[in-house]
């Protein structure tokens, strides 16, 4: 967490990330425009954003998009903010996410783990329960089949199509959310699960959702911080993450 500390002391880091909390997904031109710095500048605490894992990036044709991913703080989060001032965190969350007009969204974290098992973490559904809300996955895990999301004896709260299946590095799923009138509104999106090894004992992950129209109701998304927090947790620790709102579901 050093690095994410370093990286949001500077008030010019923190202005970058305010602006891609605005607008997601901007090149450097776009972002350099915004500030009375050279574009060497913005580059150098663009490069400790992305050291940080605060700043995600991705190639888009010939341009380079920058993408806010909020895992890191979410971790500081968890880790320091007591269940009294979780309200008052959660209120300015919320607030947060309400403003945000994503067409797409990227999550990252490192976990200390194998890709055969964080493999097994996000396919088995007793273990995707200890991390995902309480809710239980239902699939055979072949590509074109259909997958479920529910918790134990509950009602059918998620469900989708197993586009791509390549373990233990890539899922690209489709997702239709069903626990409320309001989001199943919004009808289809898609989430891309990445796993890279890093090192001996190490893994990066990336969560990539998107086709989301833009202005899409934040509970499609506004999840994962949590749910990756979680994975991360159980895996590392062998314990479930018992920030309020984790285990809903359970």
């Amino acid at each position: 967490m050093d690095a994410v500390f370093k990286a949001l002391a500077d008030p010019i880091r923190r202005e970058l990330l305010d602006e891609l909390f605005r607008e997601d997904g901007q090149t450097l031109s776009a972002l350099e425009a915004r500030f009375e710095i050279t574009r060497f500048g913005v580059m150098k605490h663009l490069k400790l954003l992305e050291d940080a894992g605060l700043v995600v990036t991705r190639r888009r044709g010939r341009e380079k998009l920058h993408f806010l991913n909020p895992v890191p703080i979410r971790l500081v989060h968890d880790r320091w903010v007591s269940k009294y001032a979780e309200p008052w965190a959660a209120a300015l969350s919320d607030l947060k996410t309400r403003l945000e007009s994503p067409m797409e969204k990227i999550f990252e974290i490192y976990i200390k783990t194998t890709p055969e098992r964080l493999w097994e973490a996000i396919t088995d559904s007793e273990i995707r329960s200890k991390y995902q809300f309480g809710m239980r996955i239902r699939s055979d895990w072949t590509p074109g089949s259909r997958f479920e999301m529910a918790p134990a004896g509950g009602d059918l709260l998620g469900e989708g199509e197993n586009v791509e299946v390549d373990p233990p590095r890539r899922l690209v799923q489709t997702m239709r959310a069903l626990w409320g009138e309001d989001v199943k509104a919004e009808g289809t999106s898609r989430i891309t699960w990445e796993i890279e090894p890093v090192g001996d004992d190490s893994c990066h992950l990336t969560v990539t959702h998107d086709q989301l129209r833009e202005g899409a109701n934040e509970q499609l998304y506004g999840g994962w911080p949590m749910i990756l927090s979680g994975l991360k947790t159980w895996l590392e620790t062998g314990q479930k993450l018992t920030t309020p709102g984790s285990l809903m579901y359970a």
